[in-house]
């Protein structure tokens, strides 16, 4: 259990409905304009005020829900929109003044309840977002048993929440048959005030469980850490609080992000991380191995190096099929991806390395198909709308694409 802040208004008229100033700077306010409802509140952490907004009409209720690791906006029980915050704020030293909205605010008690493994569904998935305001990141495709999941970066604000640092968190969907969708509880949530974003990884496999590898950006800016939360039903994730490492100086640790995991034929566990080099700032993909999945050491070279000015090859991508090796990778959101026909060394480049799924492409095996998945969006932003991309293997080892 969780103490929170609780603070209940209706909507009474247009301008400005509550609000409290400290030390002759706003600090907590809001205001009602054109159906708009803009909450917003400041931190010592950030000069500038998180602000959360939601459409909303004369006479609704208002509450929000402040927890030390999240806001939340709700419009008559509708959940609005979310923030993250990170500090403190000024609601102890301040007296906020109510301009004619029914304004009361208590204390209350935040619990986390036990989510069923389905908690919706929805039929196909190409073109899909969850919500309105809520749009598909970074996506994470595993199969398991038959089935295709997706574990995508759930995204509110466009890369904007959270000054910034974009507080994504894991959402997660699957199919039996790619014509109807399960929706599944959070994978990974942002429940620390210090976590900037969880970053994009993998999903592994191994003795009956489930590890999710990810980097966590801190607010701080402080080096990204390596972790992983484990799961019995493929469903239900906690955060293993015993595993953590970072990167060597070789490399900067605080972009550290990405990781990639795959068992392979030499028995090992592989571990292709995003980052740059420290000395030549060129970006690059660590390569790390393991034997058990919990210690893990960092070869001596990087498994590729990005051209300069490309920046760092993000969110990697491995595969084999039909005596061929795959190592995806994407540069300013396009992927691309090398071959070989030996494990993690003498790659080619194709006769078109580019991959034409959309932004940040990673694939999963289903059906005896390649099955990409990525995101869609119309006007240059960060996150959008749920894409796939169909692929299968050529004679000369280049991939055909089902467009």
């Amino acid at each position: 259990m969780i103490a929170s802040k609780e603070l209940y208004f209706k909507i009474l008229k247009e301008g400005a409905l509550f609000g409290a100033i400290y030390e002759e700077v706003p600090v907590i306010g809001c205001e009602y304009r054109e159906n708009i409802v803009d909450f917003f509140i400041k931190y010592d952490f950030h000069e500038v005020p998180l602000h959360l907004i939601g459409k909303a009409e004369l006479n609704d209720n208002i509450k929000i829900v402040m927890l030390p690791y999240r806001i939340e906006l709700y419009v008559n029980d509708f959940l609005a929109d979310e923030e993250w915050p990170y500090g403190n704020d000024y609601l102890d030293k301040v007296d906020i003044e109510d301009y004619g909205c029914e304004f009361f605010a208590k204390e209350g008690i935040y619990e986390k309840k036990e989510e069923p493994s389905v908690l919706g569904s929805f039929e196909g998935a190409e073109g899909w977002q969850p919500e309105e305001n809520v749009f598909v990141g970074d996506c994470m495709p595993f199969t398991h048993d038959g089935v295709y999941h997706v574990l995508y970066l759930k995204d509110r604000h466009h890369h904007k929440s959270k000054w910034r640092k974009g507080a994504h968190q894991w959402s997660h969907i699957s199919t039996k048959d790619f014509v109807t969708w399960d929706i599944h509880p959070m994978a990974i949530e942002v429940d620390d005030p210090k976590e900037g974003s969880i970053c994009t990884g993998s999903w592994c496999y191994h003795n009956n469980k489930h590890y999710l590898y990810y980097t966590v950006r801190m607010c701080d800016g402080s080096p990204a850490t390596i972790c992983r939360s484990i799961s019995e039903d493929g469903y239900h994730f906690e955060k293993d609080k015993t595993f953590s490492f970072i990167i060597s100086d070789k490399y900067t640790a605080a972009t550290a992000r990405d990781p990639k995991i795959v068992k392979c034929e030499d028995g090992l566990f592989h571990m292709i991380l995003t980052t740059f080099l420290a000395e030549s700032m060129l970006g690059c993909l660590v390569h790390l191995v393991s034997e058990d999945l919990d210690t893990w050491t960092e070869l001596e070279e990087p498994l590729y190096v990005a051209p300069e000015g490309m920046g760092e090859p993000e969110c990697p991508d491995y595969f084999s099929q039909d005596g061929y090796y795959y190592l995806v990778y994407s540069l300013r959101g396009k992927g691309y991806y090398l071959y070989s026909t030996k494990p993690f060394s003498e790659w080619k480049v194709p006769s078109n390395p580019l991959i034409p799924c959309k932004r940040v492409p990673k694939a999963a095996y289903w059906n005896n198909k390649l099955v990409f998945a990525g995101f869609e969006v119309e006007d240059g932003s960060y996150a959008g709308t749920l894409t796939f991309l169909d692929a299968e293997v050529g004679e000369n080892g280049e991939l055909i694409y089902h467009v």
